[in-house]
């Protein structure tokens, strides 16, 4: 895997911090400020219900946020940092000894790589298989001239 696709991924996630940030900045400004309680100043999380209503939101927003950015660079192309495109089901469940599990195979459309998703988890979370390509509309416009 290149760096450009892990320093995509840290721009994604340094961006969606700041982002992020901002927007807790925003909330506690929202906020009103706690009063005192027997002349002693009380932490906002667990003593205020609004401020603890807020962080938790806050906290799945932050989720959210980062499941968001994960999913979107998985389905990337690893060397141009490209979205996938093309989605090809293959396989098929009837016919699973010929033709093997169903799947999903993404491509890169410069031709870099596939990506194949099985459709279904059957033994637990599988990893998608990315398969590295060389010039792969190359290797197909050569295949038409040989047979001139």
């Amino acid at each position: 895997m290149e760096m450009k696709y892990w320093g995509f991924f840290c721009a994604k996630l340094a961006l969606a911090a700041g982002a992020l940030f901002l927007a807790w900045q925003g909330i506690l400004w929202l906020l009103p400020a706690p009063k005192p309680f027997l002349y002693m100043w009380q932490p906002r999380f667990p003593h205020d219900l609004p401020s603890t209503l807020a962080l938790g939101g806050f906290f799945l927003l932050c989720c959210g946020a980062l499941y968001l950015i994960v999913l979107d660079q998985m389905y990337r192309c690893r060397v141009c940092v490209r979205r996938l495109r093309m989605p090809v089901e293959t396989g098929s469940w009837s016919r699973m000894l010929q033709f093997g599990r169903p799947r999903i195979e993404y491509i890169c459309p410069y031709g870099h790589g596939t990506l194949k998703v099985p459709e279904v988890q059957i033994a637990g979370r599988e990893q998608p298989d990315w398969e590295r390509h060389g010039d792969i509309w190359q290797e197909l416009s050569s295949l038409g001239k040989e047979k001139e």
